[in-house]
């Protein structure tokens, strides 16, 4: 609750305030805030009697109002759900994601991961400093101060936007060669050229002198034997020629 307060009086302990009931209120030196937070070395360096402030009601113990002057968070911890869907303002931006005050006592987390659907190369291509967003809170540790939130988790999924089915981008596969370098093919090798029939009779009578058997003794003969005979073949296929 916030109320109007005058300082009735200060001491090493904090300063006594009227907020218009019956009672004063008691002001904590805990709770006194300083010009850009800055350390508190004496109250009265920044309360004087009689001096009109803004606090705010902390809570009463042993019938006691105690107040604060620094000004509540808009969502406390006891009021954080997961799941619940809240606005803030991204008030930092980093390599691995973005923070967003939503009000609480610290800025939430927005991991890149979290921003959109798809690759997000840098957390600027989404959001820049000073932006509204509306985000999902994830999870949250009050014993860390940590608060995970999510941007992603409030857009359609990929399948649903118009139709259209959103697919990873991937780098086309290169293409395996079929033969190595140089290797050429079947078409590129060279004609065989036909054997003439000069070739084919030469060719056949040495086949035939190969399958006969030369034994030690007969060596010499054989071999003429074998002349003879291709000389024969030859002289027989050009007058044929």
């Amino acid at each position: 609750m916030h109320l109007k307060g005058k300082v009735l009086k200060t001491s090493t302990a904090g300063a006594i305030v009227d907020i218009g009931v019956e009672q004063p209120a008691l002001l904590h030196v805990s709770q006194i805030v300083t010009p850009d937070n800055q350390p508190l070395k004496r109250v009265s360096d920044i309360l004087k009697d009689g001096q009109e402030i803004d606090v705010y009601v902390r809570g009463v113990r042993n019938d006691q109002i105690e107040v604060t002057m620094k000004k509540p968070f808009d969502l406390e911890w006891r009021d954080i759900e997961k799941d619940q869907v809240v606005k803030g303002k991204v008030v930092e931006i980093e390599k691995f994601g973005v923070y967003v005050d939503i009000g609480a006592e610290k800025p939430g987390l927005v991991h890149i991961s979290e921003l959109t659907h798809g690759y997000v190369k840098s957390a600027t291509d989404v959001v820049n400093v000073g932006d509204e967003v509306e985000v999902k809170i994830l999870d949250f540790n009050r014993r860390k101060h940590q608060i995970k939130l999510s941007m992603r988790a409030l857009e359609p999924e990929p399948e649903s936007i118009e139709g259209v089915t959103i697919t990873s981008a991937r780098k086309p596969r290169k293409s395996k060669k079929s033969k190595a370098a140089g290797e050429k093919s079947e078409a590129d090798a060279p004609a065989v050229a036909e054997p003439t029939a000069m070739e084919i009779a030469l060719r056949a009578a040495m086949e035939k002198s190969e399958e006969t058997p030369i034994t030690q003794s007969g060596k010499a003969k054989k071999s003429k034997g074998i002349s003879e005979e291709q000389e024969s073949i030859l002289k027989r296929t050009l007058k044929n020629r």
